[in-house]
């Protein structure tokens, strides 16, 4: 399939400035640039890195900017407050931990990573006015939706700096173009204004014409929540922020609704493979089958191969689908790292043991719990509150407060 055919499948053409897609057949020279404002990525980054490797594997050459300097002044896109800025010893340290991720991603990709602090630092102010801001009309930035949200009556008002930033991010583009031969900008949908900023400027100082495409940023079906790092409950890459099981989980939870566009968006998984599976899932949805499919792919994408098949296996362990004591010592010690555990002795009180794991904030309500039927041990509903060693599989048990299985602890015994 070709590339301009593949991207519209997945649907991840938003805006572009070319007039027929089959431009995208012709690989040339392309940039993308991230965000250096946190120490780790996000599955709406995951969405863009992947849109990247789409257009490498098609043949284009890539060029992963890490902004270094624009991070500095703050991107004021779909932001109702001025960003908290970064100084820069703190940047250099979130681009050092956001390369590893881009390295693991694009392992055996050909691209190249630059950081724009490189160029931008030493921008001398009246030459920038001189050569860039000369360039911009200053009633088409006012009428930009991100300015007129912040100018308006409840708006917080938007400083100089965020106001510039436009002008930066055209910026970058101009010299990519100089030195790097780029001739595409990729980016989410919140980018488009600064995105097209790049391409008029390149097009006022050179008389020569690049491209601009934006992917729809993803909002889900079922929540209508935008993923983003931003945002509460982030999902990140880190495997220090969202441990790989957290990871497999979120995917495996995916709405009926949102599963077969997050096939699209999120794997590799070809047209008719897709098809495949939305067939085979539509059959019995409730195995989840399309969900399963996803969430390996995915988690193997981001934390390795056999990440996925440990996510699943744990997942199964943590629900008690799968006993305990099938577990092998890796998929053990990444239980422990999901869930409080406790050395315990045969007949301890399941009171002082769900105060100290944290599932009971006291021990009246650790009784309230145990009344209510809310306490599970290897996935068995139980009242009383003693112990015994039959509550072990191999040494261990699980004990769980209500239906999901962040709610659980590991105990063992000696």
């Amino acid at each position: 399939m070709k590339l301009s055919d593949d991207l519209t499948y997945r649907g991840l053409i938003k805006n572009k400035t070319f007039s027929k897609t089959e431009w995208l057949d012709k690989p040339q020279t392309f940039y993308h640039g991230y965000d250096a404002s946190t120490d780790s990525l996000t599955i709406g980054n995951l969405a863009a890195l992947l849109m990247d490797r789409r257009l490498i594997d098609a043949g284009w050459q890539a060029v992963i900017v890490m902004g270094g300097g624009t991070s500095l002044v703050g991107d004021p896109g779909g932001k109702t407050e001025e960003r908290q800025l970064k100084n820069r010893e703190e940047i250099k340290q979130n681009i050092s931990a956001v390369r590893k991720q881009v390295t693991q991603l694009f392992a055996g990709e050909n691209y190249t990573m630059v950081d724009n602090h490189d160029w931008l630092a030493d921008l001398k102010y009246l030459d920038f006015l001189r050569d860039v801001g000369k360039h911009f009309s200053m009633t088409e930035l006012m009428g930009r939706e991100f300015v007129t949200e912040r100018m308006g009556e409840h708006g917080s008002g938007i400083s100089y700096a965020e106001f510039s930033y436009s002008l930066v991010q055209g910026y970058d583009y101009w010299h990519l173009f100089k030195n790097h031969d780029v001739v595409l900008q990729v980016g989410g949908s919140d980018q488009w204004a600064n995105m097209l900023s790049g391409v008029s400027l390149v097009r006022k100082k050179e008389g020569q014409e690049v491209q601009a495409l934006s992917m729809p940023l993803v909002v889900s079906k079922q929540t209508g929540i935008k993923f983003g790092k931003s945002e509460a409950g982030a999902v990140w890459l880190d495997p220090a922020k969202t441990s790989p099981t957290q990871f497999y989980q979120f995917w495996i939870n995916t709405d009926d609704r949102d599963v077969e566009d997050y096939l699209k968006i999120f794997t590799f998984l070809s047209k008719d493979e897709i098809g495949q599976v939305m067939t085979d899932h539509t059959k019995d949805t409730s195995k989840r089958l399309a969900q399963t499919r996803l969430a390996k792919a995915v988690t193997e994408l981001v934390h390795g191969s056999g990440g996925g098949d440990l996510s699943q296996q744990v997942t199964k362990y943590l629900t008690s689908q799968v006993s305990l004591d099938k577990a092998s010592p890796a998929e053990i010690g990444q239980i422990r790292q999901e869930i409080p555990n406790l050395k315990v002795k045969a007949g301890m009180s399941l009171i002082d043991i769900l105060v100290k794991t944290g599932l009971a904030v006291s021990k009246t309500e650790a009784r309230r719990l145990l009344a209510s039927g809310a306490i599970y041990v290897n996935g068995q509903a139980v009242d009383r509150e003693l112990l015994a060693a039959a509550d072990f599989v191999g040494g261990k048990a699980l004990i769980r407060r209500g239906k999901a299985y962040k709610d659980s602890a590991l105990i063992e015994l000696p």
